[in-house]
């Protein structure tokens, strides 16, 4: 008998991430009323918006009816819209709890979220038994399913009514022992764009690991339809190191710092928010007009200067629309390839005394550090959000950069003169870009979020060595 009038609250079980739900439901002499999936409500006590896509009923007019166990690459919200069951629920996910089992009834009054790869089995002990479940993906013969045999000894479920004496598929009874069965893996993780300076340097951060994928761009256009390009359900974030740099070019090329730059992430974003993918994304100081007098905060107002600031700002105005989102926000990036310090590192080496601008300001940024901090954003689970990552310690302009190159690397640092930005490019043969004279970033946020960003000094001495 359905119980009514209880409160709506979760329970945790011995599985992760599986949780029952007690559900108020409401009757009287002509029936009950209940609010079977409420989003609001659910999620504001802890349940994860998982996004449903379609609602399926299984009736079962008999007692003793069973199905299962059938672990599925998606997340289900089950419940029971008349009868009553008996529920089994295995772990069948790649970890620690493989093998976990948890049994419960349920009825009318109570649902359980049963998080992707987490084994789904029941028996009905009423007649006339409608058994619902919400998913979030679409059926498809290209998902990697498992099963697990409904008498397996070690999960060693205790079913009310015996197997022997119930309703009960062929094909059901014939799958595999715990010991066979394969296990469901992660979500997959796929960088995007790993051909450039980032793309290397989350390649080395990430090494060999199965459940990174890494696409250049030969391998994925981000500027065509990507709608069927992957079964994008099996991948759980997306990093997006890919980016239209030529700062200067951008100010004549606008089509294809555009398509670069907004065209690919809006893709990528729609994509993100329709399979429930976490979008990394990094951003630039270029999306501000440097005219601060303080470091700039993640929700500091956007002014960009140029042609590629106003892409990479329109870039973050659309990935803040994906309801699982880091914008990581970062300045002069020094990675794996041609460089502002390599450059200086030659000229050094070289006899040469370069003119270097002295009125622009900001932190370097080293690859290796932005790649461990959108690891730890990702796998700490830190709010969704905008962060600012660069390297620590005091501002410099480039021409200071410049010195501390040259006396890094053995060489006189008073060979390097300063010069404005204006001095610098006068004369230039093509449009040059507007620079933000002021690019520091305030770090505050990240490393509240946990992340020690690197200092700059440090970095640069073991980038030179």
């Amino acid at each position: 008998m359905t119980e009514f009038g209880k409160t709506l609250t979760p329970t945790e079980t011995g599985i992760p991430g599986l949780v029952v739900w007690d559900l108020p439901v409401h009757g009287d002499s002509r029936g009950w009323f209940k609010e079977n999936w409420q989003r609001g409500k659910m999620t504001a006590l802890g349940l994860e918006d998982f996004g449903p896509v379609q609602n399926n009923i299984s009736f079962n007019d008999a007692v003793g009816t069973t199905r299962g166990i059938h672990a599925e690459p998606w997340d289900k919200w089950v419940s029971v819209a008349t009868g009553r069951i008996f529920g089994a629920w295995v772990d069948l996910r790649e970890g620690p709890s493989f093998g976990a089992v948890f049994t419960t009834e349920l009825d009318a009054s109570k649902a359980i979220f049963v998080p992707r790869g987490v084994g789904n089995s029941y028996q009905t002990l009423e007649p006339d038994t409608a058994y619902t479940y919400l998913v979030n993906d679409h059926w498809s013969p290209e998902a990697s399913y498992s099963f697990l045999n409904l008498a397996d000894e070690t999960a060693a479920i205790a079913w009310p009514i015996p197997l022997a004496e119930v309703e009960i598929s062929a094909k059901d009874l014939a799958h595999p022992r715990l010991n066979d069965v394969v296990p469901i893996p992660p979500k997959k993780t796929l960088v995007v764009g790993a051909g450039g300076q980032l793309g290397r340097a989350l390649r080395a951060s990430f090494g060999d690991h199965p459940g990174v994928e890494f696409a250049t761009r030969d391998d994925l256009d981000l500027t065509a339809d990507l709608t069927g390009a992957r079964r994008w359900r099996d991948y759980g974030v997306i990093v997006n190191a890919a980016a239209y740099t030529a700062v200067d070019a951008a100010e004549t090329d606008r089509a294809g710092a555009w398509a670069g730059n907004v065209t690919a992430v809006a893709q990528l974003a729609r994509i993100a928010a329709a399979s429930g993918i976490t979008l990394v994304h990094v951003s630039s100081d270029y999306v501000f007009d440097g005219s601060s007098d303080r470091p700039y905060r993640e929700e500091d107002d956007v002014a960009p200067l140029g042609v590629y600031g106003q892409t990479k700002a329109a870039a973050d105005a659309v990935v803040s629309t994906v309801p699982r989102h880091y914008i990581v926000r970062t300045s002069w990036v020094i990675g794996d390839g041609k460089n502002f310090v390599r450059t200086m590192a030659t000229l050094a080496e070289r006899g040469v005394a370069p003119s270097v601008v002295d009125d622009q300001v900001g932190r370097l940024t080293f690859t290796e550090d932005i790649a461990r901090g959108i690891r730890h954003l990702v796998e700490t689970a830190a709010p969704f959000g905008t962060y600012n990552l660069t390297g620590s310690g005091e501002p410099s302009s480039w021409a200071q950069i410049a010195s501390d190159v040259y006396e890094l690397t053995g060489n006189d640092p008073d060979r390097v003169s300063g010069v404005s930005t204006e001095a610098y490019f006068a004369g230039a043969d093509a449009p040059v870009s507007p620079r933000p004279r002021w690019s520091v970033l305030d770090l505050t946020k990240i490393e509240a979020a946990g992340f020690t960003p690197t200092p700059v000094d440090e970095s640069l001495r073991r980038y030179l060595a």
